[in-house]
């Protein structure tokens, strides 16, 4: 109910001010016709009539000018109590008004100090220049809490204004933070699906390149070893249709029929893949270094998949290098190095560190970005000794035993 009012009040403000302008005009002339019970005659309102005009008028500036209005409205009364008016609530009734807008519209220490300067004039003025000698209370206590009224009335309201304002503006925030966090994610999961059909697609179409390649090579000279390389090719691109669907149907809901249940890649894997890329015609060796641990899913996946890319691009890049993968196992590190001695890849000049190489695609730069997801860092660049380097090195989060799991 009271907010259906505020609605209305606030969507007809003239119609409202007209109607509190002329109930003030009203109260005004009733409390001057009270408080001066002396004056019968029509001559005698006359200084009535004019003070609660100008009163009124001052009242229209409440919401514009609540300052004026406050000074209007105070001098008006002040000459009233002045020609032996009695200061009532009737005919304080217009400065009261305009200090509640003074004190809605303006700050704390501006209503208290107008507040103050009010009540001090009212106050001086009834008590030094009253002709008619009324009691000390009516003129002293009374114009103080009809000033107090209004103040404390005026700031309660200012004080909620400000209160539903901070509402409003903290759900404008949240909102807004709500829609920028559902944005990032959607960024994150696009680079994420990007990524993961990057390195399928490159992978297995660098393998079954090289195999392609090499089997029409050899296809005269060595018809059962193309044979082979024929039937590797087959087995590289069933592979990468499968990968390339269980990727897309990361895109899927869980529920979606024909969702692919096959897990995603890890290092278990890792001989499967070296068997691939040997097929091509690259040499690999494994070493594993320490006592194997459990790893996370996704260190797990973004440990197979930055070794994929590694030997990818020695696939592609490093034509009749031999490939190295060590795996070195720590307390709480895993640590991953793909190398390739190719000779082509040693820079002139004496032996440096490892130089980094600014990244032309997106293997490298997708490497980082799955080892920096997982809380790992990479680094790739050429060898003093020739060739190129990929290392990692990425946090195991090691997972509970089955005895920790039984545990409670």
């Amino acid at each position: 109910m009271s907010t259906s009012i505020e609605r209305c009040i606030a969507s007809h403000p003239r119609l409202v001010d007209t109607v509190t302008v002329v109930t003030l005009f009203v109260l005004f002339l009733v409390g001057a016709r009270i408080s001066l019970p002396g004056a019968t005659r029509r001559e005698d309102l006359w200084p009535a009539v004019l003070l609660a005009v100008n009163a009124c008028a001052g009242v229209l500036l409440s919401r514009s000018h609540p300052r004026t209005a406050v000074g209007v409205t105070t001098l008006c009364a002040m000459t009233a109590s002045a020609l032996g008016y009695l200061l009532t609530v009737l005919m304080l009734a217009p400065a009261m008004v305009a200090i509640y807008w003074l004190a809605v519209l303006t700050d704390r220490r501006t209503t208290r100090s107008y507040g103050i300067g009010v009540i001090v004039m009212l106050v001086a003025t009834a008590t030094i220049l009253d002709p008619l000698d009324h009691p000390l209370v009516l003129k002293t206590v009374a114009p103080v809490a009809y000033v107090l009224v209004p103040v404390a009335t005026g700031s309660t309201r200012r004080m909620h204004r400000a209160y539903l304002d901070a509402v409003h503006t903290r759900a404008e925030h949240a909102e807004r933070t709500r829609e920028e966090e559902a944005r990032h994610r959607v960024t994150e999961e696009r680079m994420r699906i990007a990524r993961e059909l990057h390195d399928v697609v490159a992978h297995h179409l660098a393998l079954a390149n090289a195999q392609a390649t090499t089997a029409a090579h050899l296809a005269r000279s060595n018809p059962e070893q193309t044979r082979r390389m024929l039937n590797d090719l087959t087995g590289t691109t069933s592979s990468a249709l499968r990968e390339l669907k269980a990727t897309v149907g990361l895109l899927r809901h869980a529920d979606d029929v024909g969702t692919p249940l096959e897990p995603a890649p890890g290092l278990s894997r890792l001989p499967e893949l070296i068997d691939t890329v040997r097929s091509a015609g690259l040499r690999v060796t494994l070493t594993t270094v320490g006592r194997e641990r459990p790893l996370s899913p996704g260190v797990d996946l973004t440990a197979y998949r930055i070794v994929q890319e590694a030997l990818t691009n020695i696939t592609k890049h490093a034509v009749g290098a031999t490939a190295c993968v060590r795996l070195a196992y720590s307390a709480d590190r895993l640590a991953i190095t793909v190398t390739n001695n190719a000779a082509a890849t040693v820079p002139a000049g004496p032996p440096d560190p490892v130089v980094p190489v600014p990244t032309r695609g997106f293997g490298l730069i997708g490497m980082r970005e799955r080892a920096h997801s997982v809380g790992g860092d990479l680094e790739a660049g050429h060898r003093p000794e020739g060739g190129f380097e990929v290392s990692t090195a990425l946090p195991l989060y090691p997972q509970p035993s089955e005895e920790e799991e039984r545990t409670p």
